[in-house]
């Protein structure tokens, strides 16, 4: 199988899993996981978008133009992957802050019980 195609899998796999864990369980450190999972998933699926079995997008000293823009991959989803990755940790950061904020006060990390669903 070829290589875009099961990372295109892969990514669906994750987002989806990613979905059931934001849905269907009750801890919310899982749901953190379950959130970052389904970002793996999505920066997943934008690498497999600009992946054309090309090499590093770095132009040699020798390298004509042409075979240079014809075999080199594209540069904007690998720019837009690392941005994501940035703004995913600071964000994974502040979520796992406030867990244990919710812990301190609530002393569960259980959703159904912050929320008082129970």
């Amino acid at each position: 199988m070829e290589l875009q195609i099961v990372s295109f899998i892969t990514a669906g796999v994750l987002i989806v899993i990613g979905l059931y864990g934001v849905f269907f369980v009750d801890n919310v450190i899982k749901k953190i996981i379950a959130l970052s999972a389904m970002g793996n998933g999505v920066n997943l699926v934008l690498i497999a978008m600009g992946y054309n079995g090309g090499v590093v997008p770095i132009k040699l000293p020798n390298m004509p133009l042409e075979v240079f823009a014809s075999k080199s991959a594209y540069p904007l989803p690998q720019a837009l992957v690392l941005t994501n990755i940035v703004i995913e940790a600071s964000m994974l950061a502040i979520m796992l802050a406030l867990s244990m904020v919710l812990y301190k006060k609530y002393k569960t990390l259980r959703a159904s019980v912050i929320l008082k669903e129970d």
